[in-house]
């Protein structure tokens, strides 16, 4: 098969790899349709994030075709389309019981591998998908590939940073960063009656904001003016800039919900500040897995806003330049899906 592979810094290859087989008796085997790139894609891209090996398939975004699977496997069969979360998950230990299938004691993120331990990514022809049975999800017929790809990540971690916030019908939130997860926030507030205010300092991508049901800002200090008047803050940029211009813009009393992944040695707001000002601060991966039904039918029942959030869909072959344009900034590229 053909895969995007990890080398280093900066350094990826288009790769023919052998084809993954079961390995484990709960194993799948996804032809993939469809993989998303992920702004946590780019921190081991980049060098921000660092102990993958080289030779890693990347990605974790999947949205697929069961091909084989397992004697353990009775959920799915060949020919079923499917979705997964971007890490996998057993349903039974206590964190999954928990509601925090991101925190299984047997998951795996997809398309980290480490030290020779882990699993290969999904920027590929084919995936391995263990624990298939409670890590899969079946996709509706009538859903476009490319859209049910947000159901892997992006819209179950928007929907969880809002959840970490902690507001409800009537409240009133910031978001910091207009990328495809700030505009999903700003649309997951938007059906639960949340007033939204999305602050980013790239125009093109502010201006997004409104289309996704948020008033929008480019001049962080101008809407820093407004003065501790957000019931919560969400930080979907995971930068020291961010984590700064959210505490003057949360009340007393308010939360800080970070979900971005944030790369940075230490918290750029002290303890004492937030101690100062009774303010929560609420981080974590989101659990994926526990959204994705969910997600599914809201992608079902689009009216094209969310299919707006895709920019680019590419063959495999021209995911290095979608690595280089994206990982730039570049006007107009906001979610991008490789169709192998």
């Amino acid at each position: 098969m053909k895969a995007v592979i990890f080398h280093g810094t900066e350094e990826l290859e288009l790769a023919a790899l052998a084809d993954p087989v079961v390995e484990a008796d709960d194993d799948a085997i996804v032809r993939v349709r469809a993989a998303g790139l992920c702004g946590s894609d780019l921190h081991p891209y980049f060098g921000r994030e660092r102990g993958l090996d080289p030779g890693t398939v990347m990605g974790h975004e999947l949205v697929g075709e069961v091909v084989e699977t397992g004697p353990d496997v009775s959920r799915f069969k060949p020919g079923d389309r499917v979705a997964a979360p971007f890490s996998t998950c057993c349903a039974a230990c206590g964190a999954c019981r928990r509601d925090l299938p991101s925190r299984c004691d047997r998951g795996q993120l997809f398309g980290w591998v480490e030290n020779g331990v882990g699993l290969q990514g999904v920027q590929a022809e084919f995936a391995r998908v263990p624990l298939a049975d409670t890590t899969l999800v079946h996709v509706p017929a009538e859903l476009d590939d490319g859209m049910a790809v947000l159901a892997a990540d992006i819209l179950p971690t928007a929907a969880f940073a809002v959840e970490l916030a902690g507001i409800c019908d009537g409240g009133s939130l910031a978001i910091i960063g207009c990328g495809p997860v700030g505009l999903l926030a700003a649309f997951v507030a938007r059906r639960r009656g949340v007033r939204a205010l999305s602050v980013d300092i790239n125009p093109d991508r502010s201006k997004l904001a409104t289309r996704f049901g948020a008033r929008e800002a480019t001049d962080p200090e101008a809407a820093a003016a407004e003065g501790r008047a957000f019931d919560a803050v969400i930080d979907a940029a995971g930068t020291a800039a961010a984590s700064r211009l959210a505490y003057p813009l949360v009340r007393p009393g308010g939360a800080v919900a970070a979900v971005a992944v944030n790369t940075d040695p230490h918290l750029a707001i002290s303890p004492s500040e937030l101690y100062d000002r009774n303010v929560t601060y609420r981080t974590g991966r989101c659990p994926a897995r526990r959204y994705m039904e969910w997600a599914l039918e809201v992608l079902e029942a689009d009216d094209g806003t969310l299919a707006s959030l895709v920019s680019h869909r590419l063959p495999l072959t021209e995911a290095i330049r979608a690595y280089r344009a994206f990982g730039s900034g570049k006007v107009g590229w906001r979610k991008v899906v490789l169709i192998p």
